[in-house]
């Protein structure tokens, strides 16, 4: 039956722009695909359609929220962007509306200027945009494109120390024809030398390879998301390495201390470890417990929480730690800090969702701040 298929999704009109290196026309079929859409060259009879206009760049959050809106047109200025057009409409009217730079008639408007989303995988809520897509100047809906894929709620140096520099490493992977996995195998071999360096007690490469590899990390997903090449497994290699390298990082920086000439007691060494990793798998798992039980990630569920996402004992908060104690030749006291900062984060965490579960047995909804 036709309600069963996906929504189509039609590009309208041309535009020579190629934002990351991409016809227009395909990159937004990529990220149509991605969202669930069947692409297609024209609307067919008795099928919904998304009808998109090429002259502008938009939000991927769009697709979401338009393809719940039947008969309603997106518009920019006054101008339609996209519409949905319902099983039973006149797609072949609505295109030539849209192609004409017309609102359809008996369409709902939604102006892109006022709307304002949640992006519940993002961890932020903010207005998508919608911009011009200027065939002489990509550069702005590259930008907007790059910074609508950012997470909200992340570490600070995520989300302000090498947001510009990562935005030209995505834009110039894009441009080169990298694919986001071929970034992550960078990445993976990155990490692994970063672990070596660790453990060898050659400190300050290991710093040079791991922010890299930190830098990396960021780029992938930027990549996947705004050239619409995201995947399960790209999805799976990318988590799956970002959950289970932190630990072997710290392991190989306390054996590395001896060749660096600041060794530490056996029973120290293993005390601090275990805090380290413990904490790390302790706050893991209170994660995935706020998922599971209030479905939300614990870091939204206030503000507070959100700000402390930036600081938080996890990978790049810790290497900034380590950093601060390598500038001043003690890496051993840096990993002391580590494991003190570890532990706070961890009692912190351990509050939160002891707040939370207690709230909820008192009748009270767990939700977050950001879809208030």
């Amino acid at each position: 039956m036709a309600s069963d298929l996906p929504l189509l999704f039609v590009a309208l009109g041309t535009n020579a722009a190629r934002p990351f290196g991409m016809g227009a026309r395909e990159r937004s079929c990529r990220l149509a695909s991605n969202a669930g859409f069947e692409c297609a060259d024209q609307v067919e009879a008795g099928r919904a359609a998304l009808l998109a206009s090429m002259a502008y760049g938009w939000d991927p959050a769009w697709l979401k929220a338009m393809r719940g809106r039947p008969q309603a047109v997106l518009t920019f200025g006054g101008r339609p962007v996209m519409a949905h057009v319902p099983a039973d409409g006149d797609g072949a009217l609505v295109s030539e509306a849209i192609e004409r730079g017309e609102v359809p008639a008996g369409y709902e408007q939604v102006p892109a200027e006022t709307a304002r989303l949640s992006y519940g995988d993002l961890r932020k809520r903010e207005r998508p945009f919608v911009l011009p897509l200027d065939p002489g100047d990509p550069e702005p809906a590259e930008r907007a494109a790059y910074d609508a894929s950012y997470k909200g709620v992340t570490d600070a140096l995520t989300l302000y120390l090498w947001r510009r520099p990562a935005f030209y490493l995505t834009r110039w992977a894009a441009r080169a024809g990298l694919s986001p996995n071929a970034i992550t195998a960078v990445g993976a071999l990155l990490c692994v030398l970063t672990f070596w360096l660790f453990w060898t007690g050659h400190y300050w490469l290991g710093m040079l390879t791991g922010f890299t590899f930190m830098v990396l990390d960021t780029v992938d997903g930027k990549l996947a998301r705004c050239t619409g090449a995201s995947s399960k497994l790209g999805n799976a290699l990318d988590h799956g390495l970002d959950l289970v390298h932190p630990p072997f990082w710290w392991w190989a920086w306390e054996h590395g201390l001896a060749a660096y000439g600041r060794p530490v007691e056996p029973y120290a060494a293993t005390m601090v470890l275990w805090v380290i990793v413990g904490g790390y798998v302790a706050q893991r798992i209170i994660e995935g417990l706020s998922i599971k039980r209030f479905g939300m990630h614990i870091h939204v569920w206030r503000p507070i929480d959100s700000k402390f996402r930036l600081v938080t004992a996890r990978r790049n908060p810790n290497m900034a730690i380590l950093l601060v104690s390598l500038i001043f030749a003690r890496p051993d006291l840096g990993l002391e800090a580590v494991a003190w900062w570890t532990l706070l984060s961890l009692i912190f965490h351990a509050v939160r969702l002891a707040q939370m579960t207690e709230r909820k047995s008192r009748g009270q909804a767990i939700t977050s701040w950001l879809d208030a």
